[in-house]
């Protein structure tokens, strides 16, 4: 059917590659590699509109794609883009500048381990570093819609500044913790993360990155938030410093 039609019309290099593709389509293959082409869906749409006037019940080898195109594409208006299914939870974050008026030593957060007492409250959610899938972000924390076991991570780039001549004795002690939310009253410490570091007695600031993830069973309705031992962290970088968390089906 499909190479008779081609007789009837001919067409360029690129139509008989869309036609060849189309005839091969098996029942229950995808549509991936004729979808990635805007050329062969219109064929396709004109193959649909031929088919139909000709015959109310198409060759075998038509009907599953006729089907799944029907059902994936051609409902919807030329140019436009299906509308995508949910996908699984997920959000990537990355660090904002922090309001140190407003550290974290806000109640809000809860009672906080005194080494990890300042609450990171500013994440961008929304460039091109960061997004949010089925969580929900407010205010420093994100918020689990659906339950299930979900890898939580955090990196936390401290750019810790000396103080003239005090800075060649300081020992700064360097901790980011993932804490977690739940029905219960205060915030329940999920991991920690500490790094003690001597910078250089010429430096005019200290460099140091804190990673940490780990799985857990989260609930509906649990909230995940960052904690530091200090606020001195460089914001400028989006590939440093950041705070996600995803589901996984196990």
């Amino acid at each position: 059917f499909l190479f008779q039609l081609k007789a009837q019309a001919p067409g360029s290099a690129e139509e008989l590659r869309c036609l060849q593709v189309i005839n091969q389509q098996q029942e229950g293959s995808s549509l991936e590699e004729l979808i990635s082409n805007q050329s062969c869906l219109k064929l396709a749409n004109t193959i649909k509109a031929y088919v139909a006037t000709v015959s109310p019940d198409p060759p075998a080898p038509c009907v599953p794609f006729l089907a799944e195109a029907r059902r994936s594409y051609f409902n919807t208006s030329e140019g436009q883009v299906p509308p995508k299914t949910a996908g699984k939870p997920s959000a990537h974050l990355t660090l904002r500048p922090q309001n140190l008026a407003q550290d974290g030593n806000s109640r809000r957060f809860g009672n906080l381990s005194q080494s990890c007492r300042h609450a990171i409250a500013r994440w961008e959610d929304s460039t091109i570093h960061s997004h949010l899938q089925n969580i929900t972000y407010r205010d420093g924390r994100l918020r689990v819609n659906q339950a299930g076991k979900y890898y939580v991570y955090s990196q936390i780039y401290f750019r810790y500044p000396s103080d003239g001549a005090s800075a060649r004795v300081s020992v700064p002690q360097l901790v980011q913790c993932i804490n977690w939310k739940t029905s219960y009253s205060q915030p329940i410490l999920l991991l920690k993360g500490v790094g003690t570091k001597c910078w250089a007695p010429e430096a005019d600031y200290g460099l140091h990155a804190l990673y940490q993830g780990g799985l857990f069973e989260l609930k509906a309705g649990d909230e995940l938030f960052v904690s530091v031992s200090s606020l001195a962290i460089d914001y400028n970088d989006a590939a440093a410093s950041y705070f996600g968390a995803f589901r996984l089906d196990l």
